[in-house]
Parts: C-alpha cells; structure tokens; sequence
C-alpha cells in the first residue's frame, strides 16, 4: 500500500472509533510506530484535526465528518459475503439489522458497482454440514448479549446444563460471544460459581438484561480462551495412517486435534493434540483396522481395552 492509500485508511480508521492506539495502527499497516507518528503529523499538516491523548491513542474533533466514503468493487463483495455469514450463522434480529446496514452501503455506491453485486448476490451461499439448532423464536440471544456487554450489564439466564440434564437459574456478567462448531457459546462470569463458564446459545432458555452494572475487571475474551487453551491438558498423538483410509477423515480429523501430516511410504504419518484419549480411542475405533497407534501408550492400552470389553452377542 502507497502512503496517499494508507494516510487515507487511517483517517477512516480514526473516524471509526472515539480512540485509536498508534499500536493498532502499527499493527494493522504492518508498520513502525516512527512512522504511524508521521503519517498522523501529515494528516495534522492537512488540516485534519487530530487529537493525541497521551497513554490513550489518537481521536478525531468531535464535529468532524468525512465526505461519503466510496467503496472498491472488492470491498463491496466482501460485504455480500458478509451478509451471506449472517444470514446463515447469527440469529434474526442480529440478521435484520446487518441487511439494513446493507441497504445503507449499497445506497452510496456507483451504478457500476450496483449492478456487479446483484449480479454477484445468488452466486455466493453458505452451506452447513448439519443443521443449525437455534432457540425458541422469543429469545434471540446475540443481540441481547452484545448489548449487555456494551453497556456493563449483568445477564439474567434460565439455562439447559446437558450434562447434568437440569435446568439451572444464573446471574452472569458477560464477557464475550464466540462462533465455534456450528454453535454460538458466550463466556461469563456466573456469580452464583463465583468462576468463569461457558453458555451455549441453543440451551438457553430465557435471556433478560438487569438493571444491575458490574466493574469491567475481567479479562478480555480473546485473553480468556488463550488461558483456557494453555491450561488445558493436552495429549500429542501420532497415527499411521493407509493413504486410502486418510482421504475418508474429512473434517473429523479437526475436531480431534489435528496438526499436521507427513507421507510415508508404507502410509500417512498425522499428528494429534487431544484433550481427551477416552473420546480420541473410541474416534480411533472407526478406522483402525487401516491405522497403527504409534504413540501414546496410554492411548494404545485404552484402545485395546475397550476391544476386550467388546460384547458380539451371539
């Protein structure tokens, strides 16, 4: 990227937030702070009137507006694809009002521009391999939970724990929404465990935001998953695999720690990280008459075990 392109998406970037870090505009450019400090003092040079905060980053004065933004092709379709993703992976609301935001960016686009999306609008979707649960029509959890967050608000929740299969009543302060697996979790501080939990969207029953506030002392969402994955016990297992028999694993291999592969000549040789051998030996069961166990142990003895145990009947 050219600097006139750059001093461009950074004072979009400022408009875009009350406060911007010149880390995150490092970050972002891939550039030196030397010259995030430059290019902020070109835009000051320009007229442009930017405010730095020490400790706090860079603003915008309050009043000021840029022109209407004009979209790439590229970044227009980007959007189509977008809308595709929350069409398919949010709830209704959350999809209501990403159309309407739509509508919006395609009003201020060229006629050009227009008639490539909508001839670009049936030719993208969204498939799922299995089909989404979503919750009762009432609750539309996303929307609720965001607005929670932003305004510091604790959550009040009637929730399905499946493996204890009850029904349990919390108070929560929300942390963070994620997507992984085909569902939706949000991570909370439950005060009733005094600990943080995981929610999964399709087992809540009820939803209400409290008027209670709560301190925003927790750490961020992406600060709690990489603690939660450094925590967790991780065994490495390493498979011997027939070429035939590994193209058949398709995304299950994934959802089972999968690292990476190397081809051997009597096979291919994959590496696992698995949080679970029990679940892993029984996965494992599937195929193995066409896969060796090359480590663990562990692994190995479980796998055996479970054979034994194995009732044909008669």
């Amino acid at each position: 990227m050219n600097r006139i392109d750059r001093l461009s998406a950074i004072l979009i970037q400022l408009q875009s937030r009350r406060t911007v870090r010149a880390q995150d505009i490092a970050d972002r450019f891939e550039i030196s702070l030397r010259t995030v400090y430059r290019d902020v003092k070109a835009l000051e040079e320009a007229g442009i009137p930017v405010i730095g905060e020490a400790g706090a980053g860079y603003s915008l004065a309050d009043g000021y507006r840029l022109p209407p933004v004009m979209f790439t092709r590229e970044e227009a379709t980007a959007f189509i694809t977008a809308e595709k993703l929350v069409e398919k992976l949010t709830d209704d609301v959350n999809g209501t009002h990403y159309q309407s935001a739509m509508f919006k960016i395609r009003s201020v686009l060229r006629s050009a521009e227009k008639d490539y999306l909508a001839g670009m609008d049936n030719r993208i979707d969204v498939l799922k391999s299995r089909p989404h649960r979503r919750t009762t029509n009432e609750i539309k959890p996303l929307q609720t939970i965001l607005t929670a967050i932003a305004e510091k608000k604790v959550l009040r929740l009637k929730y399905f724990a499946y493996y204890r299969q009850e029904h349990t009543e919390r108070c929560v302060e929300p942390v963070g929404t994620f997507y992984l697996d085909n569902f939706w979790h949000l991570i909370a501080f439950c005060k009733a465990r005094q600990d943080y939990r995981d929610f999964r969207f399709d087992r809540i029953m009820d939803l209400t935001v409290a008027a209670e506030h709560y301190e925003d002392k927790h750490p961020t969402l992406k600060q709690y998953l990489d603690q939660i994955y450094q925590e967790r016990n991780l065994e490495a297992v390493t498979l011997k695999i027939t070429k035939e028999a590994s193209l058949h694993l398709g995304e299950q291999k994934y959802y089972h720690g999968y690292i990476d592969e190397v081809e051997k000549v009597d096979g291919i040789e994959m590496s696992f990280l698995t949080a679970s051998i029990e679940g892993f030996a029984r996965w494992y069961l599937m195929f193995a008459d066409h896969a060796t166990i090359i480590k663990p142990l562990v692994l190995k003895k479980r796998v055996k075990n479970i054979i034994e145990k194995i009732n044909l009947g008669a």
